[in-house]
């Protein structure tokens, strides 16, 4: 069964919410509201949402300004509505990062096909990873959060588990220590290169003889090379 997607509206005006969940709702996604910027990043940290329908003009923290603080944890694609149709703000919009702009007043049925189209090219853009890989002897289930070395499970750290995933992600790429930092532990973690280096160690040991897969790029940082 297909998982339902989730899709966060956030405007100060509750008629505009209910009118877009009500929309969303029968073309059967599921629906979270939010009344302004301020509640829209809580709850974009706290929950994960398919995309974000936000208004720009709100109080305590306008659309812009959460859309920045959203995206510093989540790359979630976010639709803007605006009640202005200037072509400053649709550039100042696109260069923050946002995924699409309508203009208010807008058709509900035009705002959901926009929805479709948005997640139809983020789909398109992401590779399809298969839930469980093997590696010779080396088996990752990603769904179930489980390694296996040699049929035995490996016991490993949430951070070792998050790197190993990252890494087969992106597998046969090379990435540098600054990506996986900000991959793996996030924009806002203090630290430096010998992070990432002491959990590569540390999940290396934990893959025993298929460490192997786990190749150095001197001056540059890893790759997972199978």
């Amino acid at each position: 069964m297909d998982k339902q997607i989730r899709l966060l509206v956030v405007d100060d005006e509750a008629n505009i919410r209910r009118v877009v969940r009500e929309y969303a709702e029968f073309e059967g996604y599921e629906v979270e509201e939010a009344g302004d910027g301020m509640e829209a990043v809580t709850k974009a940290r706290e929950n994960d949402y398919d995309l974000i329908i936000m208004d720009i003009m709100m109080p305590r923290l306008d659309g812009f300004s959460a859309c920045k603080e959203i995206r510093k944890t989540k790359n979630v694609p976010i639709i803007m509505l605006s009640a202005r149709g200037e072509e400053y703000d649709k550039l100042f919009g696109f260069e923050t990062g946002v995924d699409d702009y309508v203009v208010k007043p807008f058709s509900p049925k035009e705002l959901m096909l926009r929805v479709k189209a948005v997640l139809r090219r983020i789909a398109a853009a992401q590779p399809q990873i298969p839930e469980r890989m093997t590696f010779e002897g080396l088996e990752i289930d990603m769904a179930g959060r489980e390694v296996y070395v040699n049929g035995q499970k490996a016991n490993m750290t949430p951070k070792e588990y998050d790197l190993l995933f990252y890494l087969v992600k992106n597998r046969n790429l090379a990435l540098t220590r600054d990506q996986l930092l900000e991959e793996v532990w996030g924009y806002d973690f203090f630290g430096d290169d010998r992070t990432v280096d002491t959990h590569i160690k540390m999940l290396r040991n934990s893959l025993g003889e298929y460490r192997k897969f786990i190749v150095t790029l001197r001056g540059t940082g890893y790759k997972f090379e199978a």
